[in-house]
């Protein structure tokens, strides 16, 4: 196969974590015998130091053009002034929107060696595996948003508008993954307070009740949600809900796995007629934590996984992500971690030695092994 993957480093530990996603899509080219091209292109802080646009008209080409993207991170604190016109968030929403990529999923499972990386009870984690799909180009983070001043008082408002049809395709988006897992779907929403989340709630038990009638559907409220994913995760299978409460609830999730440096995600767009793949943007779900940017230290792992759901989702290629996916719990089982993901006092590796790893294993699990850390 022949792909192009734009590859857009950002900020931060972006650029790191990328190259090593990057450097296991390199190893699977060559495994596989595929033709991977990977350009670069600005987004984010960096584009706005470059161009003064944090979503320069050149990476919006280059996107449009791509077969898939691989997103480091955004943001820093170089840029962090809530007052500025350009923020380099403005760079994330605006390629997702661009791009019509409405479907952020965020799949959370724990592996078994990780079990104590985690602050909950073991017996909790059991059996945890769970995929939150989160609308991505509606809501609070789109809507209409004023700075005013009303009888002498400073005033701020955020609008968050939904519309039926932007409900159905996500909640179908949603359907259609729990189909093809345990058959269960939860929505989330806060109809007991917010209108939005009542159109929420009218339009997804009707598309559940009308398409999906052989799927278990549940709705609870957001901070329900909260609790019970603290309380009982094992319970959840697919999780559909709405942008801001999809990205609070995801971080929260990470802690069931034990970092966020090991949650990956896939922002996809609408079924292309006579393609079985999609067009996505895949990106770790942690930010760009530039207190440790430059260190050698960040955990490449979610986006390396982020690299396999890209190999599944954008080029149909599941051999290939599904061999990612078993060399990352390899290099788990032979005990390998970064810095997040050990005690004080115990042995870590470096974000390049990972993603070493993880090549390695990847082509020793073709009997082709590179040269590199051994597991």
């Amino acid at each position: 196969m022949k792909a192009t993957i734009l590859v857009l480093p950002g900020d931060g530990i972006g650029p790191e974590v990328a190259a090593e996603g990057v450097r296991v899509l390199q190893t699977v080219a060559r495994i596989w015998g595929h033709d991977f091209d990977f350009p670069e292109a600005l987004l984010g802080g960096c584009a706005i130091d470059a161009t003064g646009n944090a979503f320069p008209e050149e990476t919006h080409t280059a996107a449009s053009a791509a077969d898939a993207i691989l997103l480091g991170a955004v943001g820093g604190p170089k840029w962090d002034d809530p007052n500025a016109k350009v923020r380099p968030e403005q760079g994330l929403l605006g390629i997702r929107k661009a791009l019509g990529l409405f479907a952020n999923l965020r799949p959370v499972s724990l592996h078994p060696a990780l079990v104590g990386a985690s602050p909950l009870r073991a017996e909790l984690l059991k059996g945890v595996d769970l995929l939150v799909v989160r609308e991505l180009t509606g809501g609070i983070y789109f809507g209409e948003k004023r700075r005013e001043t009303i009888n002498g008082v400073d005033t701020a408002t955020d609008t968050c508008t939904y519309t039926a049809t932007e409900v159905e395709r996500v909640v179908r988006a949603a359907a259609e993954l729990a189909r093809a897992r345990r058959g269960k779907l939860t929505s989330v929403d806060k109809a007991n307070v917010l209108e939005s989340s009542r159109l929420w709630r009218r339009v997804s038990d009707r598309v559940m009740r009308e398409e999906y009638p052989e799927l278990q559907h549940e709705t609870i409220l957001v901070d329900a949600c909260a609790m019970h994913l603290i309380r009982r995760p094992a319970d959840f299978d697919v999780i559909v809900t709405e942008n801001m409460f999809g990205d609070i609830l995801t971080d929260e999730a990470s802690m069931l796995a034990g970092s966020m440096g090991l949650l990956p995600s896939a922002s996809l767009g609408a079924a292309v007629e006579g393609r079985s793949t999609r067009p996505g943007l895949y990106e770790p779900i942690h930010g760009s934590a530039p207190d440790i940017a430059g260190q050698g230290i960040a955990n490449p792992i979610a986006t390396i996984l982020s690299a396999a759901l890209l190999l599944r989702h954008s080029l149909g290629l599941e051999e290939e992500a599904a061999a990612v996916e078993r060399a990352v719990a390899k290099v788990l089982d032979a005990g390998l971690r970064t810095r997040d993901l050990v005690g004080p006092g115990e042995k870590w590796e470096t974000t390049a030695a990972v993603g070493a790893a993880v090549a390695e294993a990847v082509a020793g699990g073709q009997g082709t092994p590179l040269p590199g850390v051994q597991v």
